[in-house]
């Protein structure tokens, strides 16, 4: 099966672009940047793909010379280059860096040709290369599929619509929170997801993230400096999975290593995109600014492997909502999956909030970043009145705009703080995660306290 990515008009608006420079994915192993290229290539009337684990194609790059390199292509893939018309892809560029170095001289000398290249663990081949072509190269990051694209994946033309409604219709309810609940059981690695779609076995779901998260651990130690480094990042990504919430690096995972150590194998991961560092900030107004001497909360690159790991998924089969699952874990984690999913020119990462004094503490989720506001972002079920870190935010801030995720209907409400502070407070279904900053955008500029 097919699956359609948004990503895929993002290609075709680089395509159409005047100022288009060449292109340069970047994303974990098998979220689908192969064959994202692949399917867009149909826009094209030449396709050369070079991959560079196969040293044939690598010898290509052993010259400086782009003219020696593009007749080299040419004539080991058998094709006739149309001037107006030629895609040229360079897969898995990580594993020779002058290759990356190179594709300045394409933008430079060759503007007339269209050129994607992409790979993972690439911050690594980066590092590698003393003169990194800034400013002559286009990003576009890619993620595991979010529920939008699940959707299309499933063809359920209906449920896509209703999502891009604002506000979401309430026939549309039910129906949504059924198709996010299977979106959160399959999960969003598109070879996996495709193959369930097709054959609905859970058995070989669960076996294919089992292989899936076990390349992950195999590949991150070819990147490892020494076997110290190896055992440490091992014994990291091994324990990763069980810590919960906020993370101390000091001892991480009941061992003896200390905190350089774990902070450098963490980082490693982090580069990697497998398990990202999400730390908080003190903010109350943009810019968000990272609290780096704060403990980080763990994101995994997909839910359901997450799951997987930790034995959690046939007790989702039983669930009417994820609410509560796991103390609202399993939740906050799709959601912010769902943030760094819609973001694909940054390296995007998701901020919470916190206050911490020896009195009180406080967090908040996330916080969203729409113009000169930080909106808050709670994923909590029950009633507004339970919202205490919430109340304690608002009534620092200089607008009255909170938003709750949870299983419920969307819906808005009036309320008063603690303190005494009028807010409104915005009730989103999680399955709308992907529309939030559309949502943002609307409840800021139609209600006012």
């Amino acid at each position: 099966m097919n699956i359609k990515r948004n990503a895929n008009e993002i290609l075709i608006r680089w395509k159409n672009s005047k100022n288009r420079k060449p292109l340069l994915i970047r994303g974990a192993r098998q979220v689908g940047k192969t064959t994202l290229v692949r399917n867009f290539a149909k826009n094209f009337s030449t396709y050369v793909e070079l991959n560079l684990e196969r040293e044939t194609d690598k010898k290509i790059f052993e010259s400086n010379d782009i003219n020696k390199i593009l007749n080299a292509a040419y004539l080991l893939k058998s094709v006739v280059p149309d001037k107006k018309s030629t895609l040229i892809f360079i897969d898995e560029i990580q594993e020779f860096p002058k290759a990356i170095q190179l594709i300045r001289f394409f933008y430079e000398d060759k503007p007339e040709l269209y050129i994607i290249s992409a790979g993972s663990l690439l911050e690594f081949a980066i590092r590698k290369i003393p003169s990194f072509p800034v400013g002559r190269i286009d990003y576009l990051y890619l993620h595991p599929i979010n529920f939008q694209e699940y959707l299309g994946a499933v063809g359920n033309i209906r449920a896509l619509e209703a999502i891009h409604t604002i506000p979401i219709p309430k026939f549309a309810h039910n129906i949504l929170l059924d198709l996010f609940h299977e979106y959160a059981i399959i999960g969003g690695m598109p070879e996996i997801t495709s193959n369930f779609l097709e054959d609905k076995n859970m058995a070989s779901l669960s076996s294919a993230y089992k292989k899936l998260w076990q390349s992950y651990k195999d590949d991150i130690e070819k990147y490892a400096k020494n076997n110290t480094e190896k055992n440490i990042i091992r014994h990291v990504i091994e324990t990763a999975p069980y810590e919960k919430d906020r993370v101390k690096f000091e001892g991480f995972g009941n061992s003896r290593y200390r905190s350089r150590e774990v902070g450098e194998a963490l980082r490693a991961l982090d580069l990697a995109k497998i398990i990202r560092l999400i730390y908080p900030t003190t903010s109350l107004k943009p810019p968000i600014i990272t609290d780096f001497k704060k403990r980080p909360r763990l994101q995994f690159l997909d839910t359901v492997m997450l799951n997987q790991i930790l034995l959690w998924q046939s007790e989702l089969l039983f669930l009417k909502n994820l609410d509560n699952f796991h103390n609202g874990k399993v939740v906050q984690h799709l959601v912010g999956q769902e943030l760094i999913s819609i973001n694909t020119e940054v390296d995007y990462k998701p901020h919470f909030w916190v206050k911490e004094s020896k009195t009180s503490n406080a967090e908040i989720d996330f916080v969203y970043h729409l113009g000169e506001l930080l909106i808050p972002i709670e994923v909590k079920a029950g009633k507004q009145g339970r919202l205490r870190s919430l109340h304690q935010y608002i009534e620092l801030v200089d607008h009255p705009y909170a938003i709750r995720l949870y299983s419920g209907e969307f819906s808005l409400e009036r309320h008063k703080t603690i303190g005494g502070k009028d807010f409104l407070l915005m009730n989103l279904p999680y399955y709308l995660s992907t529309k939030i900053p559309e949502y943002i955008e609307y409840f800021v500029e139609n209600f006012k306290v």
